[in-house]
C-alpha cells in the first residue's frame, strides 16, 4: 500500500493524505470550470470522510491549469505538466468525448510507464471507440468482453494495470435529480471510492526493474534540460521520490 505524501494543504490530523494529478481537457470555460468544481468536491468529500474515519484518505488535487509554467515555450509547458504528474501519488484522467483529448491520453500513458496508480473517469453518455460490440479473440463465446469491460474509447488505452474506470451517466443523474450539483456529488463520490481502491493496489513493477525504469524517465520524455536551468535537478528529485513511493508500495 502506498504511504501518503506530506502536503502543506490543511487536512485532518488523522487519516492518510495523497496528492493526485487531475488530468483532462482544459481549453474551454466549461472544462476549466468542471475541473475546478470536481477537484474541489473530491478534496472536500475525502477530507470529510477522513475526519470521520481514520482509515479513509484525503485526496489533494494538483491541476495542470493551475501550474506556473517554467516558460511560455510549448516544451516547457509540457515538461511542467509531466513533472507535476510524476510527482503525485496517483492520477485522475477525464476520458470524455467521442474522441479523447490527445494530451490526456499521453499523460495517462506516461503515468502507466511510471506505474502511477490511476483512475479514468467517463461521464459522457455517447458510445465511441472500437470496443462496442467487440468480443474477445478467437471467437470463443466465453472470451467475449462484458458490457462493463467495454470502454468507450480506443482499446489501446484500456486494460492497463493499477487502473480503475469510473463510468457515470451524467445525463441520467441530471434528469432524475434536476440538479447539476447532485451530478457533481455522485461523480466525486465514485472517484473517491476508486481512488481509495487504486492506492491500495501493490506496484506491478518488479523490484529489480524499478531503478532502471525510473532512470530511463530522466531521458525518455526529452526534457528541455539544455534550455531550462534547474529542470534536471527537479527531475532527479522527482525520480528519487518516485522510487521511495514504489519501495513503500511493496
Amino acid at each position: 500500500m502506498a504511504t501518503p505524501s506530506h502536503s502543506t494543504t490543511a487536512t485532518p490530523a488523522q487519516g492518510r493524505t495523497y496528492t493526485y494529478y487531475h488530468g483532462g481537457p482544459l481549453f474551454t470555460l466549461a472544462e476549466l470550470h468542471s475541473n475546478r468544481q470536481l477537484s474541489s468536491r473530491i478534496q472536500a468529500l475525502s477530507s470529510q470522510s477522513s475526519a470521520a474515519n481514520a482509515n479513509a484518505a484525503t485526496f489533494i488535487p494538483k491541476l495542470p491549469q493551475d501550474l506556473e509554467p517554467r516558460s511560455l515555450h510549448p516544451h516547457s509547458i509540457r515538461d511542467s505538466d509531466l513533472l507535476a504528474l510524476l510527482s503525485c501519488d496517483l492520477a485522475l484522467f477525464t476520458y470524455d468525448g467521442p474522441e479523447l483529448d490527445s494530451g490526456t491520453v499521453v499523460e495517462y500513458m506516461v503515468a502507466k510507464f511510471a506505474d502511477v496508480p490511476s483512475v479514468i473517469l467517463r461521464t459522457d453518455i455517447r458510445g465511441a471507440g472500437d470496443q462496442q460490440g467487440a468480443g474477445g479473440g478467437g471467437g470463443d463465446e466465453s472470451d467475449e468482453a462484458t458490457e462493463e469491460e467495454r470502454d468507450a474509447w480506443n482499446l489501446m488505452s484500456s486494460f492497463w494495470p493499477r487502473t480503475k474506470v469510473v463510468r457515470v451517466d451524467s445525463m441520467a443523474v441530471f434528469k432524475s435529480t434536476g440538479s447539476s450539483e447532485k451530478v457533481l456529488e455522485v461523480v466525486a463520490e465514485k472517484c473517491v471510492r476508486a481512488m481509495e481502491e487504486v492506492v491500495q493496489m501493490p506496484s506491478t513493477m518488479p523490484k529489480e526493474s524499478r531503478r532502471g525504469v525510473l532512470e530511463w524517465l530522466k531521458v525518455m520524455p526529452g526534457w528541455r534540460y539544455g534550455r531550462d536551468t534547474g529542470l534536471q535537478g527537479e527531475v532527479e528529485r522527482m525520480i528519487e521520490e518516485r522510487m521511495k513511493k514504489m519501495e513503500r508500495d511493496g
